[in-house]
């Protein structure tokens, strides 16, 4: 072991010889350095390769061969690199006793030396070089002493180090006892001191400086190539330079090496913070808690090392980083001891109790983890020497390692948190399923478990509604909602989507067929009292594979929703139709509102309006609805209306609608059907009213069609009139004919009409909209396609007879057209009556008294009552005076009947409705219209 020191110390004296004493050909007349200055260099060159002063790079020989090489070839030398190449090799393979142990510590010193002279030879391009001296000057080994020779010559190297103070590193380290005291009073008892009392060291000089002499002197003497610049190589070379070199002088007691550890151990302490404690602190800060050094600002909104703790920019980011980690988990943590706060008080919901929960149980994790970390923080690093010392186990990289994961979950849980703040139920739910539609699949494992836990109530809630009809939610997180009134429909009006609480992972279809089974059960149970829905509900859970008990559904089982969904719905659509159809007799139902109604019952209505006409002459404030009612049962008992089943005819009632002063019965007479539950579901208010216009429309055009039998009655010749026709005279006889045959012609148009527009309201559209409705009722798979076929029905009706917002003005000119035709009864009625007087007074007198108690039964006025007494020449003058004026108003309502009906056939064309025009094809087959009118007739036609 002697020996290999003693040969250590040989190569490191032959190598410094070689520095120092090797020459350079351009100046062959530097001086040798004296035996002095030669232990000096030997004994400080040995202090340096015994002291712990390592490189920042790593020690790594094939690295530095393969840089060394890269630099020459880069250069240009290949023939050196390829030498050096051999070299190496042969370097490389010298193993053994007498070797260099470190190899790459000696690439490593050639490789500086080289760098060294090139840079000086960069600065300096006319500088002769001066070995070793060079070396030292471009940032190499620093000078040793000072010659006095050297430093009195003019610009030397003694000059220069007196200039800088830093003559000698005794003489920058001199001023530290000067300062020893005002160092220990502001830091407390200084490393220094305590070196001092370990080596018993009593005086260190008088006159010491202060540190920051010392590191001034020192970047001083760091920056003299710098303040060297601007000369000229010559020029700096004789100012600055006469063959010296910088020295620093060395005490025997070593005093340098013990001031520089001193300098780095107050440096450390003053400006910088251990790994330890900034692990400890950022563990703290992930937890939310205040560290030594790592706190919360407020301002900033983050955890901050202060400023005035000075650590290095590296390490001030890496704490930065890692304290995000404690930043999200104050906002998670926040938002849930908020919302578990607020609780009682307010609507949280079950879904965001759930969502809080979650949050809570990855907190928990987080825990575990922080618990591990604090642990391992005190633990050192495990080493395979037991005499090695290491640090602890846990620096500010391995955590940043650790804080991977978490950091990727509690951000997730961040945004969620800000995501949620003011939502809840399925808009809660829907938010958080955005979210879990990512690609890394440790964000997707993470979102699928902690959507399950948030989704949990609310499949409960599906589930509870598909299968029992229940809606427990209390806190209106359901998307369906549910406000059951008195009076109101279940079906239309008590429940509803609410869309805002419509997750994203529900269809809005799959939507509508929960809400729908739902409603269908709630409609078995609460309107048709009808318990057979649980049988249809276990089946189908049995046929979707699930259980009916709690938890048997939740998220990522969309198909498993949807296939619970589907069987429930068909299962139990279908028995809520049985027992619609079956016990409760919607078809007949709606078969008998067809009939009495929609007046489809020929022979019942034209019994009832036979016995109810004369009554609903009458004005409409005296007539009695009671006695309507006996008219309305004696039609029903003489009609074959009395087979009807008991129950439909009971539904059957007189409704005199509100009148106005001056209407007559026939304005107010209605008939109406009781629906009730569960039938008014269907047949509701809005649907009856719209069935009593259909009613008052049909109503009135049978009596137009009753009044216009009632004058063919009165008009039609017998053989009493053929008689008394053959005894008039001949003026009255022309006039009667005249008068007649315009009422025959008016009467066939207005029966021409009536007849067509009749045929096509109760075969065009009546019976064909039944057909149409009875086929849809057939395919019908549940009670909102019975309802929609109902209001198809019902609407084809109302918009094919001219009910409907397009018909309106069309509407208005067809009921004109109804009360010319009544007006039309009414003078026809006065003509007939009056030529009934007139052949009761010319014919045999016994006939006057059945006339006179005719008369009085009719109810007419008495316009002719003077006829009674008179002659038979005045009765002649009177009669033909009276068949002009029945004319002329015969006439007058032709006129207008003619003109109001060119304007409604004109307007049929243009309506949208495609069966409207089949009717103007009816009305007008025969184009007599179109030849009559031919400049409407062409218009009609194209």
């Amino acid at each position: 072991m002697e020996d290999d020191d003693q040969r250590v110390v040989d190569l490191v004296k032959e190598l410094v010889q070689r520095l120092l004493y090797t020459s350079s050909p351009q100046n062959p007349s530097a001086s040798a350095p004296t035996q002095q200055e030669f232990n000096q260099a030997v004994k400080y060159s040995l202090r340096i390769l015994s002291s712990r002063m390592t490189p920042s790079i790593a020690a790594d020989d094939a690295a530095m061969a393969e840089s060394i090489k890269r630099r020459l070839a880069t250069a240009g030398k290949s023939s050196e690199a390829l030498t050096f190449a051999d070299l190496h090799a042969k370097f490389s393979l010298k193993n053994g006793p007498g070797s260099v142990k470190n190899k790459w510590a000696a690439l490593y010193l050639l490789k500086t030396i080289s760098e060294d002279r090139k840079i000086r030879k960069n600065q300096f391009p006319n500088m002769i070089s001066n070995g070793f001296l060079d070396s030292a000057l471009a940032g190499g080994l620093p000078a040793l002493y000072e010659s006095d020779g050297r430093s009195s010559s003019s610009g030397g190297y003694g000059n220069l180090s007196k200039n800088l103070n830093v003559g000698g590193f005794s003489n920058g380290f001199d001023g530290l006892r000067g300062s020893h005291d005002t160092v220990r009073n502001s830091r407390g008892l200084s490393n220094l001191q305590k070196l001092e009392n370990d080596r018993g060291e009593k005086n260190l000089g008088a006159n010491l400086e202060s540190f920051s002499g010392l590191a001034e002197n020192m970047k001083k003497l760091k920056g003299l190539g710098d303040n060297s610049r601007g000369l000229s190589a010559r020029e700096y070379l004789d100012k600055q330079y006469s063959g010296g070199i910088l020295m620093v002088s060395k005490d025997p007691e070593n005093i340098r090496d013990m001031a520089y550890r001193e300098f780095v151990d107050l440096i450390k302490e003053e400006n910088e913070v251990s790994e330890v404690i900034l692990v400890r602190d950022v563990l703290y800060a992930c937890q939310g808690i205040d560290g030594k050094y790592v706190k919360f600002d407020e301002k900033a909104d983050a955890y901050m090392l202060p400023e005035l703790v000075k650590v290095t920019r590296a390490t001030r980011i890496m704490v930065r980083k890692l304290c995000e980690l404690g930043w999200l988990f104050r906002k998670v943590k926040g938002y849930i001891t908020e919302s578990m706060d607020r609780f009682p008080a307010e609507d949280v919901g079950t879904v965001g109790q759930a969502f809080c929960a979650a949050l809570q149980d990855e907190l928990s994790e987080y825990y575990k983890l922080l618990a591990v970390l604090e642990a391992q923080a005190m633990n050192p690093i495990p080493l395979v020497s037991e005499n090695a010392g290491s640090g602890n186990y846990l620096s500010l990289r391995r955590l940043s390692v650790w804080f991977t994961e978490p950091m990727v979950k509690m951000r997730l849980m961040a945004v969620l948190v800000d995501s949620c703040k003011v939502l809840k139920g399925g808009a809660m739910a829907g938010a958080i399923h955005m979210h879990a539609q990512h690609g890394d699949p440790l964000v997707n494992d993470f979102m699928n478990r902690l959507l399950r836990r948030v989704c949990s109530p609310l499949f409960e809630m599906v589930r509870s509604w598909v299968l029992e009809g229940e809606l427990d939610d209390i806190f209106s997180e359901f998307f369906v909602l549910g406000k059951p009134e008195k009076g109101e429909p279940l079906w239309t009006e008590c429940y509803r989507l609410h869309a805002a609480m419509l997750p994203t992972f529900i269809s809005q279809s799959l939507a509508q067929r929960i809400l729908r089974t739902g409603k269908s059960i709630n409609f078995l149970r609460v309107c048709c009292e009808d318990q057979g829905w649980a049988d249809a509900a276990t089946e189908a859970a049995a046929a979707a594979g699930t259980s009916t008990r709690r938890g048997g559904l939740g998220y990522g089982e969309t198909d498993a929703l949807e296939s619970l969904v589907t069987e429930a719905a068909k299962r139990i659509d279908r028995h809520l139709l049985d027992v619609m159809y079956k016990q409760y007799k919607f078809k007949e139902h709606c078969l008998a509102i067809k009939r009495y109604l929609l007046l489809g019952q020929g022979d019942f209505v034209q019994y009832l309006m036979d016995i109810v006409g004369p009554e609903l002459s009458e004005a409409a404030n005296t007539i009695s609805s009671f006695k309507l009612a006996g008219l309305l049962e004696s039609a029903i008992r003489s009609s074959n209306a009395q087979y009807d089943d008991p129950d439909i005819l009971d539904r059957l009632r007189v409704k005199m609608m509100p009148h106005n002063t001056g209407d007559r019965g026939w304005d107010v007479f209605s008939l109406e059907y009781d629906a009730r539950v569960p039938l008014n579901t269907v047949f509701t208010d809005s649907v009856m009213s719209r069935y009593l216009r259909i009613f008052n429309f049909l109503w009135k055009l049978r009596r137009v069609e009753h009044a216009l039998i009632g004058v063919w009655k009165m008009m039609k010749p017998n053989c009493v009139t053929s008689r008394f026709f053959s005894k008039l005279p001949q003026a009255v006889k022309l006039q009667l004919i005249l008068t007649s045959r315009k009422c025959q012609v008016l009467w066939d148009e207005m029966n021409h009409f009536v007849s067509n527009l009749q045929y096509y309201i109760m075969f065009e559209v009546l019976e064909e909209s039944w057909s149409e409705f009875s086929k849809e009722l057939e395919a019908a798979k549940d009670l909102d396609d019975l309802l929609g076929a109902h209001e198809k029905y019902l609407y084809s009706i109302v918009e094919k007879s001219l009910l409907g917002e397009r018909s309106q003005n069309l509407n208005k000119t067809l009921f004109i057209l109804f009360d010319l035709i009544l007006r039309f009864r009414s003078h026809a009625d006065r003509l007939y009556e009056g030529i009934y007087e007139l052949q009761s007074r010319t014919t045999d007198p016994s006939s006057r008294a059945k006339v006179g108690v005719k008369k009085l039964s009719s109810n007419k006025t008495s316009e002719q009552g003077p006829w009674f007494g008179e002659g038979r020449k005045d009765i002649t003058k009177r009669a033909g005076e009276f068949l002009r004026n029945m004319a002329q108003d015969i006439d007058a309502i032709a006129k207008e009947y003619s003109s109001v009906f060119e304007g409604f056939i004109s307007q049929l064309p243009v309506q949208q409705h495609v069966d409207l025009k089949f009717l103007m094809f009816r009305l007008d087959f025969t184009q007599f219209y179109s030849q009559l009118r031919p400049s409407r007739g062409e218009k009609l036609l194209f």
